[in-house]
């Protein structure tokens, strides 16, 4: 699809405004919630193969690890290692849903700063966690702070950044997650180095300084013109509309959000609202993206890296570093999405990444069945785990540019402002939930499927190719409260929705007819 063209043919409008450096600078502090989500990611697996720790925590795990003859594939498999990792995405799951509620009422902001103070607060108890208990009630806590700042942050930088540029400033908030993945990691590979065993406190109470940041920099962050609006205040959203885009002509704009805003103000019950006819799209979206997303692998690679790499052979230190490699790898990638997202659209690159996972994972699969075989027991020469610490990072930067930004991205832009929060919290909730799933289950997984994982996660990977290749419109360029006609003009959704139930400017479908057939041919060949 061209860069304006569903602009164009659907009826949507290039509204005048620039990047102000007001809503850059604006957008960069909303983005740092992404580090409190990326610096747990980072050390929770790069804590978990530190020696003095599991000692400490779990026993077990520690003796198994030193065995010499242990199955590769289930020296880590333990249930309670497991609960330390995943509980922190089940509590995110439960308090995105009361974000919802928060970022409603209140504005965006609040619901970030109520995320970071709960994070500072569990970064706190775990750095001087003295038993499992106070670890597992430190992640509870944690994972309150990311559910907060997950469902809020992404919608604030919908709908502060002017829709042309959409796709680059909502990318800062996934680079944020892997600025945070890779300090974690820099962070994990100098403690493990401490000699008196302590290294494990200072890694996860370090998670208070990401908490920090985003804690007091929600304090100095502006409202959204649409959280404004939906909230009555008018006059205010006009004036911060006119700041955040440097011009006094924001009338079409602002005639768009006011109708978005009516149209909101008429729903009482968002969750019983986003299950109707007309939001199917959206709410499948909702669902399969962030579900695709924990099942393209990544969070194994990311979260348990470290033990991955141990795993595969490489000792203490050298797995530590080949996470650090990876984690570069992850923000190098990112920063190319960022310049490439609003070029050549949400579409192209998530086929493009879909394949080059594929790929890798495949390859990735074959390289550990030849050294380990079924058995689990065996080594790894240097050029070979080499070969693999390759292909993983060809994997990762493939998932960086790709499910990673976009996992975040297309969910916060598609939704109209009505069920916007419940929209965001189900893709919050669905991803933390799989997220845990995967948490939970993985080192299992491990144990059981053995190199058979890698082909089980391609296996998921071609699956969400070919739904993304059928389902999914491009949405770049498309001011956020025009999305509708993305959808009305699409092969398959527009059967959910009927003439009367687009609303655009305060108008209905009027401006769209005219080339609602152009638009619809061009949707089904582009989307």
């Amino acid at each position: 699809m061209a860069g304006g063209a569903i602009v164009n043919t659907a009826g949507g409008k290039d509204y005048p405004g620039k990047l102000t450096l007001f809503v850059f600078f604006t957008c960069v502090v909303a983005a740092t919630g992404g580090l409190i989500f990326g610096y747990d990611i980072g050390i929770s697996g790069g804590v978990t193969s530190m020696d003095p720790f599991l000692q400490k925590f779990f026993p077990e795990v520690f003796h198994k690890k030193k065995e010499a003859k242990t199955n590769q594939y289930c020296k880590y498999d333990n249930q309670l290692l497991q609960t330390f990792t995943s509980s922190l995405y089940l509590a995110a799951l439960v308090a995105s849903f009361f974000a919802a509620t928060v970022t409603r009422a209140f504005g965006r902001k609040w619901s970030m700063f109520g995320g970071g103070l709960t994070f500072l607060i569990g970064a706190a108890l775990n750095g001087a966690a003295e038993n499992v208990a106070m670890l597992i009630v430190g992640r509870i806590l944690l994972g309150i702070g990311v559910g907060f700042a997950n469902q809020s942050v992404p919608v604030y930088l919908s709908e502060m950044a002017p829709a042309r540029l959409r796709g680059m400033l909502n990318i800062g908030f996934q680079l944020m997650i892997t600025i945070g993945i890779l300090a974690a990691e820099l962070i994990n590979y100098g403690t493990n180095k401490i000699k008196s065993g302590y290294g494990w406190r200072v890694s996860l109470a370090l998670a208070a300084v990401p908490a920090g940041i985003i804690t007091l920099g929600s304090l100095f962050l502006p409202d959204t013109p649409n959280s404004l609006l939906e909230r009555g205040h008018a006059d205010e959203a006009r004036t911060m509309l006119r700041r955040i885009r440097g011009t006094e002509d924001i009338g079409e704009e602002y005639a768009d959000l006011v109708a978005a805003s009516e149209e909101a103000r008429t729903v009482t019950h968002p969750w019983r609202n986003i299950l109707k006819r007309r939001y199917r799209a959206q709410l499948t979206m909702a669902v399969a993206i962030p579900f695709f997303q924990q099942l393209t692998g990544i969070n194994v690679i990311m979260f348990y890296a470290p033990v991955l790499f141990e795993t595969l052979g490489f000792k203490g230190d050298a797995s530590l570093m080949s996470s650090v490699i990876t984690g570069l790898v992850n923000v190098f990638a990112t920063v190319v999405s960022i310049f490439t997202v609003d070029r050549l659209g949400r579409r192209a690159l998530f086929l493009q990444g879909g394949a080059q996972m594929i790929v890798c994972q495949v390859i990735v699969g074959s390289l550990i069945a030849g050294r380990f075989g079924t058995s689990g027991v065996g080594d790894m020469p240097k050029g070979y785990a080499a070969a693999v610490v390759l292909f993983i990072c060809v994997y990762v930067a493939g998932f960086a540019w790709s499910w990673g930004p976009l996992g975040w991205l297309v969910p916060s832009e598609i939704f109209p402002l009505e069920i916007r929060p419940a929209g965001q919290s189900i893709n919050v909730s669905v991803n933390m939930f799989f997220t845990f799933c995967i948490a939970q289950a993985f080192l299992t997984m491990l144990c059981h499927f053995k190199f058979g994982l890698f082909y089980f996660f391609a296996g998921w990977v071609v699956i969400m190719t070919v739904f993304i290749a059928l389902f999914l419109p491009e949405t770049k360029n498309v001011p956020i409260e025009e999305m509708v006609l993305v959808w009305k003009s699409h092969w398959f959704w527009s059967k959910f929705i009927a003439d009367e139930d687009v609303h655009v400017g305060g108008n209905h479908l009027q401006m769209a007819t005219n080339n609602n057939n152009g638009a619809a041919r061009k949707a089904g060949v582009d989307a």
